[in-house]
């Protein structure tokens, strides 16, 4: 399963890759705002960094705003996968872009049916939100569950990407439910080096080998 980094942090991201942790990049317009740099600067910052995908949000809902958001977005680098939300414009720009070989991610995915249209549109990844879906007491990793069946059946390209990871379990649940990849913050991926067993036993190793 592949490791996304959420995030437009570039020493994050640097730190992921040089941990050999980082398949891709995801960013949203709320990332960016909070470096306080220009948004085509961070994108082309971070596409720099190694050659994985790197996903870029476009702002606008409607297709034309989509459309020239996106091309503006693909024009960065050619590593940038244009992130579009799951709308009817949207499926619609996923298309336009498809037909040019330039690749999109469509977030915001709740269900089945908006996880068979995107692929259909021909996006190349999928961000389904398991942590949103918890929130309102429905099973976010039921749904990846069911997104890997129906895309098998298919035999569908679209990969799912894990999106609103919260939590080592949710991390766990995705790569047995046979999830393409997941995107986690950097923070996350620090918690998953923990085991309060794996910690004793360095803490013994060192002792009987005379370490203080």
């Amino acid at each position: 399963m592949k490791i996304f980094i959420d995030s437009a942090d570039v020493n994050e991201i640097k730190e992921a890759i040089n941990l050999g942790l980082c398949d891709g990049v995801t960013t949203n317009p709320t990332l960016i705002a909070k470096t306080g740099r220009k948004n085509a600067e961070v994108i082309a910052e971070i596409c720099g960094l190694a050659g994985v995908p790197v996903n870029a949000e476009t702002i606008g809902i409607s297709y034309k705003e989509i459309i020239t958001e996106g091309a503006e977005l693909a024009a960065i680098a050619e590593n940038v996968v244009v992130k579009i939300p799951m709308c009817k414009d949207g499926l619609r720009a996923v298309a336009y872009f498809a037909e040019r070989d330039i690749k999109t991610t469509v977030t915001l995915v709740f269900n089945v049916a908006q996880a068979l249209l995107a692929a259909k549109a021909g996006a190349a990844y999928i961000a389904p939100f398991v942590g949103r879906l918890d929130d309102i007491s429905s099973s976010g990793m039921d749904m990846i569950r069911e997104l890997v069946e129906v895309y098998d059946n298919y035999d569908y390209e679209t990969e799912i990407v894990v999106a609103s990871v919260r939590s080592p379990l949710h991390v766990k649940e995705a790569a047995l439910a046979g999830a393409d990849a997941i995107t986690v913050p950097f923070s996350l991926i620090n918690t998953l080096f923990a085991h309060p067993l794996t910690a004793a036993g360095i803490e013994k190793f060192l002792r009987d080998a005379g370490h203080k």
